[in-house]
């Protein structure tokens, strides 16, 4: 069986790093599954691969799209079960042009939906329709956060109680589907999963010290802002209620810009978020999949543990 090597860790962990190593041992490709940088407008403010990186082992799901498109987490399921096709069996697509099959192919990112989505499929929901996601979005930019979270604990306090309250996201989806349909969110989770995958997961999780996280995360965001952070900001006010924008480094300067906090407090606030989110993170990868965690510095042993789940036959 074709064999996935997933990598997963919070912000900051070295993920894109192991991933191009891993990729070049075994000649393969990589699928990010951070779903920040699926947008080309957004590059310093996810830590996007740059350019050298990108050349250093071959890249699908970084810059193609743009931040006015739509895309779900269903579309990425789709697409990127398409692609591993082509690169199980060796076939040329727009993406690429291949020489030889593949056995292992690379997913990585932070983004535990999505390598969900990709690994064990999507619980199915019904399509949410555009004047669904208006009535939510308006009510997001009339009430922010506390109103996402007073309305699903109203329409689904099932879902209320086990759903990150922090992630505006994941409260955003749940009530579109609350809306939509007229159930809870929470009916429909494991109603039927999509067919069994033709790969096997390796998961393999980069994880250290929460102070050591957190002083990575703050170095990581000075790096940032003297990078430009502000500026790519700046130039997306016109699109700053897209789904994309609200997102941590980005929202705490849509504040500062609207003249809600100072710039210093902007930036404080971006760690602080950060911070947040990574622990959010940890938290996940805790409670979804089989993970082998390593810390960032022990190639070595990640990759004899690679080597040896690649080679295992299920």
């Amino acid at each position: 069986m074709k064999k996935l090597i997933v990598i997963g860790g919070a912000t900051a962990t070295g993920k894109t790093a192991l991933a191009i190593r891993l990729a070049q041992h075994f000649d393969t490709e990589i699928l990010s599954a951070d779903s920040r940088q699926f947008y080309r407008e957004m590059s310093i403010g996810t830590a996007k691969p740059g350019p050298a990186e990108l050349a250093a082992a071959p890249h699908h799901f970084i810059d193609f799209l743009s931040v006015a498109e739509d895309y779900s987490v269903g579309d990425f399921e789709r697409d990127a079960l398409e692609l591993l096709e082509h690169i199980f069996e060796g076939r040329e697509d727009e993406r690429s042009t291949r020489t030889s099959k593949k056995d292992v192919a690379i997913l990585v990112g932070g983004s535990g939906l999505y390598i969900r989505a990709l690994c064990d499929g999507l619980d199915k929901f019904p399509d949410i329709s555009a004047e669904t996601k208006k009535m939510v979005e308006e009510g997001e930019q009339r009430g922010g956060l506390s109103w996402l979270q007073h309305e699903l604990s109203k329409r689904d306090p099932v879902q209320f109680l086990s759903v990150d309250r922090q992630n505006p996201a994941r409260l955003r989806r749940a009530l579109e589907v609350c809306f939509e349909s007229g159930q809870p969110y929470s009916s429909f989770l494991q109603q039927g999963k999509k067919n069994p995958r033709r790969f096997q997961p390796v998961y393999i999780l980069l994880d250290m010290p929460r102070q050591t996280l957190y002083s990575r995360i703050e170095s990581r965001v000075d790096e940032m802002i003297a990078g430009g952070l502000e500026e790519e900001v700046r130039r997306l006010i016109p699109y700053q209620y897209r789904p994309p924008l609200r997102t941590v480094g980005y929202e705490e300067f849509f504040d500062f810009f609207e003249g809600k906090t100072n710039r210093a407090e902007a930036i404080d606030k971006i760690k602080q978020h950060s911070r947040n989110y990574a622990k959010r993170q940890v938290t996940w990868f805790s409670k979804h999949g089989d993970w082998k965690s390593f810390s960032p510095d022990q190639y070595d042993e990640i990759l004899a543990y690679a080597v040896s789940e690649v080679q295992a036959v299920p």
